[in-house]
């Protein structure tokens, strides 16, 4: 069985867990007994491994229908199906023909059509979070907050955080959905990284990326204003 992509979640790291959850994709709706017939398990770590992936909302208890399934005795079994927070973690061939598609682009089009595809994905992540911090006032802390909020929301498991004795704030993205295409093309990372300037009115500077073999990607924000605002959080 092939197991899931090599960045995974903190909670997904115990590999056991990962197996059950591709499990639980390929053949759910699915119970604890059937898996665990399947993995070689007890049906009590089953459980144990569903009951965290429930909790971590990976997977969902599924009503099955009456008549679908062999009538037995005491109460039915639980059955689970994978939720789309799952999905996002299961490997897929997407990250692979994005950068082939890329790839084809450079070298039909050169590389400044990689660098144009890179910008224009940038603009949209201004277009998106930019009412949201025109609104979030002048404090830095608020307004990295919000781009924080606004990432978390689409899956970069994003956190802001003062840097102890400096004025200094750091963003911190603990996943990036790109970057297995990113670390291929860092043009997406650098035009990301200028959003963020222009988003925040700040002259920002990335640290590390995920992309580039970090385990988180860093970027810090000075506390005092450098650039218009206005520039990147146009409507």
């Amino acid at each position: 069985m092939a197991l899931l992509d090599a960045h995974l979640p903190q909670d997904l790291e115990d590999t056991t867990r990962a197996r059950v959850l591709q499990l639980v994709a390929s053949t759910g709706p699915t119970t604890a007994p059937a898996l665990a017939d399947r993995l070689g398990l007890t049906r009590a770590g089953v459980r144990r491994h569903l009951a965290e992936l429930c909790e971590s909302g990976y997977i969902a208890e599924h009503e099955v229908a009456r008549g679908s399934e062999p009538a037995r005795r005491g109460r039915p079994a639980k059955h689970y199906v994978v939720t789309g927070r799952g999905h996002a973690v299961l490997p897929t061939g997407y990250a692979q023909i994005a950068a082939q598609a890329i790839e084809h682009l450079a070298q039909i089009a050169g590389p400044d059509a990689v660098e144009q595809f890179a910008e224009r994905r940038a603009a949209q992540i201004e277009e998106r979070y930019g009412a949201a911090l025109r609104t979030a006032g002048d404090d830095p802390q608020v307004r990295l907050d919000t781009l924080a909020e606004l990432l978390a929301a689409d899956g970069y498991a994003a956190s802001a955080r003062p840097v102890e004795g400096t004025a200094t704030l750091q963003l911190c993205q603990g996943n990036c959905p790109v970057q297995d295409v990113a670390a291929e093309f860092p043009q997406l990372c650098e035009a990301e990284t200028a959003a963020f300037s222009r988003l925040l009115g700040v002259h920002v500077q990335r640290l590390a990326t995920i992309a580039g073999g970090g385990h988180v990607c860093t970027t810090n924000v000075p506390l005092t204003t450098t650039t218009s605002r206005t520039e990147g959080a146009k409507a």
